[in-house]
């Protein structure tokens, strides 16, 4: 089986780990990336794999429709079944309160939890439809890299270089309020707690291989051209006000 042939069949195995949040936009998750869902769990306390908020053809050229169906429909659901596994033996090691197993499943849960997360956000942090970062976004974007072309160049070259799989993202920290650039390779290692996300880019082979093999900047250059500056800004002014009390 070629490498086409494998990303077309096969599904990662997991899905993702996240807080049971009835109402978001209590919490300062909330713009990041479920501000337009209303629950994260259906009424039997189980995780479940959210539409994409756009056709699968949408974001054509950019991001091919065959890529679309694939990633979310195979990769991504399997982020949820994985979370949803983990969870289940989680609740069975604690009913029986044998933790012998308890590194596997805290790991299998991490590890799905953070793919779940990260990939709505990701289908969140792009649209078909054009817009411009918000006057807020655009401060804390000169504010911290100096210029928007300057933090595009940084985003761009730094997701580039993420070795092996993994994800180019911009996020916030409340503490310091300012934005960083970060990657993440691992999905479920090297996180930075107090950032919060607020655009990923993921650059597992998965989400361009179809169309752009073994061109990483290429497609990077594509997903730039997609990006829902109007959710990203939401995500950083909820933060903010949040940030406020």
């Amino acid at each position: 089986m070629d490498k086409r042939t494998f990303l077309k069949t096969t599904a990662l195995a997991g899905a993702g780990g996240l807080l049971s949040i009835k109402n978001l936009s209590a919490s300062p998750l909330a713009s990041n990336p479920f501000s337009s869902l209303d629950k994260i769990i259906d009424n039997n306390g189980r995780y479940f794999l959210h539409p994409l908020p756009y056709a699968f053809d949408a974001l054509e050229p950019h991001i091919d429709h065959m890529t679309l169906v694939i990633h979310h429909g195979k990769h991504h659901a399997g982020y949820v079944n994985g979370l949803n596994a983990a969870t289940d033996k989680i609740n069975e090691l604690l009913t029986t309160e044998n933790f012998s197993e308890i590194k596997h499943w805290e790991k299998q849960l991490a590890f799905n939890g953070a793919g779940h997360f990260l990939h709505t956000m990701y289908w969140n942090s792009m649209s078909p439809i054009a817009s411009k970062p918000s006057t807020t976004l655009e401060k804390y974007i000169n504010k911290s890299f100096g210029s928007y072309d300057k933090f595009l160049k940084y985003f761009v070259a730094a997701t580039a270089s993420v070795e092996a799989s993994g994800w180019g993202i911009l996020a916030f920290q409340p503490l310091a309020d300012k934005l960083v650039v970060l990657q993440a390779e691992k999905h479920q290692d090297l996180s930075q707690w107090m950032s919060i996300p607020i655009l990923v880019c993921d650059v597992w082979e998965h989400a361009y291989y179809l169309r752009y093999q073994s061109k990483r900047g290429e497609y990077i250059d594509h997903f730039i051209q997609t990006i829902n500056w109007e959710m990203v800004s939401n995500r950083l002014e909820v933060l903010l006000e949040k940030n406020k009390s």
